[in-house]
């Protein structure tokens, strides 16, 4: 993830620079724990393949609470609830107060369908330290990709409910094809809405996402997308706004940060490259893992097709910091051994090749990724030599 506003903050002399682990080092991650597969909605681009059916051999809740004591015994200080959708579980919020308990900051992840009169004052009294609800683009679009009428106005309802009591609130948009021009009115929305985060996520090919790859925002769509991103977060500051920009799932968007900031702060840019150097790119099976709903331990949420061990046979620590697999060991080498244009980029200490699971959907995990939005020029491939025409 790509803390946009927080490095521009810095940049500005408004916050210190973020405290960073060696990139590549065996620390306790950010735990993003799927509590079930089951959800009321059945978007196109679910990396979970989630129904509105319940699903075999899940976590109960005395195995659930073991494995919040385990995160805590690992040094885990961050915890997501994700799903599916995690208000379907009716033991919710006994296990965010455990992990509260244990001094972890507790995001809910939910698509916000299902926050509504009844139960905000729970969901308020659970004192998430932060709530991100999902919009995929303006109504009629939102409502199409997650296939269910009358979703986006619960939603937006949904925020609304939780900023009247406090709530921090954010708003998290996978970007595709056809909401990318939407993204200004979002923008508005977010603004109008009083929601602090706005977390822009780029499609990875994972789940019901692979098959839908043919909706992603490519290229010049996604880096306008970024562009866009940049100059919001930047006037927010400058107008003493406290709102929060991020990207997530291609970390080649450190990379168009440094242009606009060589563009407009160009004297920060050394300390923004010092800043992203330090930062080390994509973390997957290292600053980030992934706990599913049957107690499988993934490289990251994308990574369903790989499990590094089963939390209810052995604690987390022993999987992730104690003896972690090989493919975990691949993934914390900085930089790690990519090919293709990857293996050649000037930029690879800091993205660190990126989203491993694209290069694994077309083909070849340790390939080039191919959702990098960077030109051959920018990330310094030689031009393609020209072959002279004999008969010109």
């Amino acid at each position: 993830m790509l803390r946009i506003s927080h490095y521009l903050r810095v940049l500005a002399g408004q916050a210190p620079p973020p405290r960073t682990s060696r990139p590549g080092s065996s620390r306790p991650p950010v735990v993003i724990w799927n509590l079930l597969r089951r959800c009321n909605l059945t978007c196109k681009h679910c990396y979970a393949t989630s129904a509105d059916s319940v699903f075999r051999d899940e976590l109960d809740t005395s195995a659930a609470l073991q494995v919040i004591d385990d995160l805590a015994e690992a040094g885990v200080k961050v915890l997501i609830l994700s799903g599916g959708e995690p208000l379907l579980r009716d033991d919710l919020f006994q296990l965010s107060a455990h992990a509260r308990a244990h001094g972890m900051f507790v995001a809910l992840s939910s698509n916000g369908t299902l926050i509504d009169e009844n139960n905000i004052e729970q969901v308020s009294a659970a004192d998430f330290d932060y709530v991100g609800i999902s919009i995929d683009g303006l109504q009629d679009t939102h409502d199409s990709f997650r296939q269910l009428k009358g979703s986006f106005a619960r939603s937006l309802k949904a925020m609304r409910l939780c900023r009247e009591r406090g709530i921090r609130v954010g708003m998290r948009t996978t970007l595709t094809r056809d909401n990318h021009q939407q993204l200004p009115e979002l923008l508005a929305l977010m603004r109008d809405l009083d929601v602090q985060k706005f977390y822009l996520s780029h499609l990875n090919y994972s789940g019901r996402g692979k098959r839908s790859r043919g909706l992603d925002a490519h290229l010049q769509m996604s880096r306008e997308a970024m562009a866009l991103l940049f100059d919001r977060a930047w006037e927010d500051i400058a107008q003493g706004r406290d709102s929060d920009f991020v990207s997530g799932n291609n970390d080649a968007d450190a990379i168009l940060l440094l242009h606009w900031t060589r563009h407009h702060l160009p004297g920060q840019y050394p300390q923004l490259e010092q800043m992203l150097r330090a930062w080390g790119g994509n973390a997957s099976g290292s600053g980030i893992a992934n706990i599913d709903n049957t107690g499988e331990v993934h490289p990251d949420t994308y990574w369903w097709q790989h499990s590094v061990g089963n939390v209810r046979r052995t604690p987390f620590r022993t999987l992730w910091l104690e003896q972690p697999d090989a493919l975990l060991r691949q993934l914390r080498q900085h930089p790690r051994a990519v090919t293709g244009r990857c293996a050649s980029c000037r930029w690879l200490q800091i993205c660190n090749g990126n989203t491993r699971t694209r290069a694994w959907a077309a083909g070849d995990l340790w390939g080039q990724d191919p959702g990098c939005h960077l030109s051959d020029e920018e990330i310094g491939l030689p031009p393609l030599a020209r072959i002279p025409c004999v008969t010109c």
